[in-house]
């Protein structure tokens, strides 16, 4: 595998345990500065330079994007991706773990269990919000920040209404948090490589530091993830769109909690505590990969003029309720299954003989017409035709 590390600091753990891990494989690998690419449009074919000549061929790039490149970055992964050139963690993945809210927003989608959060901008809707989340203290977060920057615990409604409308005043956007008081200053960060975790480490702040974060001089320690731990791990990754991807999670009294899935872990922590050759988990996983790409599907599938892809949902009521796949006439109708989605279970490629239920989603590919006439209508108000005001309208006055 002729490999590609996209990263600005050659120098860095991360960029030199994942270089190491790939030449001790017998792989051919280079760091590449992401801020040295050119986009090139200008052919009939998509393509890249780097330092001003054209890139060679690479069978795999593995991307190190820093948040203050994020638009630059995933642009050039987007390239790298028209070129059919295998990235474990896609320009969309990567934007969507960027932006908290964003990744919140997604993750709350499918059912991921995380602390009540709130987002708001007008400033009598502070104090609401603050309340909807649980009330003082609350935790308020920066969009943006990383490794802890940016993560404020605020003890009284006052003191979160004052920080709030300070971020604001310097056009920050920020996020309104509950401070889950159970998880004690601890957290869990689990490495997800492909459909497995690697590697996993609790993370314990340092004295009355609430923040667990190696940057802020927390400690870790190696554990054992229990199979719920693991299964939401996995889940959120692959909801995002990673491949490789730190999670970062909150032990609640209810069980995990998200807080942050990084497309761009850091690898000195969890190889330190684990002693597990992470770097080469993921160089591995990448090999396996590369012979056998997977591929944006939604891009692909939607080339055809009239074809798309959609997701139908199964309204309690409907026909569908009762029947299998099989006898559901989607066929007939050019409509392929391709993922049967219930409640947190997702069922790949599922069966004609599979029954289908109210409340289950059906990610679907077929003539966009068919899936179209299968939602049914929003009901309307039918709009109410008042009379003339009695009053004539003002005459405008004559420039």
């Amino acid at each position: 595998m002729k490999l590609a590390i996209l990263s600005r600091a050659p120098q860095a753990y991360s960029t030199q345990r994942l270089r190491a891990a790939a030449l001790q494989r017998g792989h051919q690998v280079k760091v590449l500065n992401t801020l040295r690419f050119a986009i090139d449009l200008s052919g009939s074919e998509p393509d890249l330079q780097y330092r001003g000549r054209r890139l060679s061929d690479y069978d795999a790039i593995l991307p190190r994007i820093g948040s203050s490149i994020t638009y630059f970055g995933t642009a050039v992964v987007r390239q790298f991706e028209q070129m059919d050139v295998y990235t474990p963690n896609t320009a969309n993945g990567i934007t969507n773990a960027r932006d908290k809210l964003r990744a919140s927003q997604i993750l709350s989608r499918h059912n991921i269990g995380m602390p009540a959060t709130a987002f708001v901008r007008n400033r009598a809707d502070v104090r609401p919000a603050i309340e909807q989340v649980g009330g003082a203290p609350v935790v308020i977060k920066l969009l943006e920040g990383t490794q802890g920057i940016g993560v404020i615990l605020a003890p009284q409604v006052k003191v979160a209404e004052a920080i709030i409308e300070t971020l604001h005043s310097t056009k920050q956007n920020v996020l309104i948090q509950r401070f889950v008081a159970e998880s004690r200053g601890k957290d869990v960060r689990a490495l997800v490589v492909g459909d497995r975790v690697v590697a996993a480490m609790r993370r314990t702040a340092n004295g009355d530091e609430f923040r667990s974060n190696v940057h802020r001089g927390g400690s870790v320690e190696a554990i054992e993830l229990s199979p719920e731990y693991e299964q939401v791990a996995v889940r959120s990754a692959q909801i995002m769109g990673l491949k490789v991807a730190g999670v970062d999670m909150l032990e609640g009294n209810d069980g995990p909690l998200v807080m942050e899935v990084n497309s761009s872990p850091g690898l000195q922590g969890i190889e330190t505590a684990t002693n597990l050759d992470v770097a080469g988990a993921i160089i591995d996983y990448m090999a396996n990969q590369v012979a056998f790409p997977e591929i944006d599907v939604r891009q692909r599938l939607t080339v055809s003029r009239g074809y798309g892809v959609a997701e139908l949902l199964v309204h309690a009521g409907a026909d569908l309720v009762g029947t299998t796949i099989a006898e559901s006439g989607l066929a007939e109708r050019d409509i392929s299954v391709l993922t049967l989605h219930r409640g947190t279970t997702v069922v790949p490629n599922p069966r004609g003989k599979v029954e289908l239920e109210a409340g289950d989603r059906l990610l679907c590919f077929g003539k966009l017409e068919e899936m179209r006439s299968m939602i049914p209508e929003r009901r309307k108000r039918r709009a109410r035709v008042r009379k003339l005001p009695k009053e004539p309208l003002p005459t405008p006055p004559v420039e």
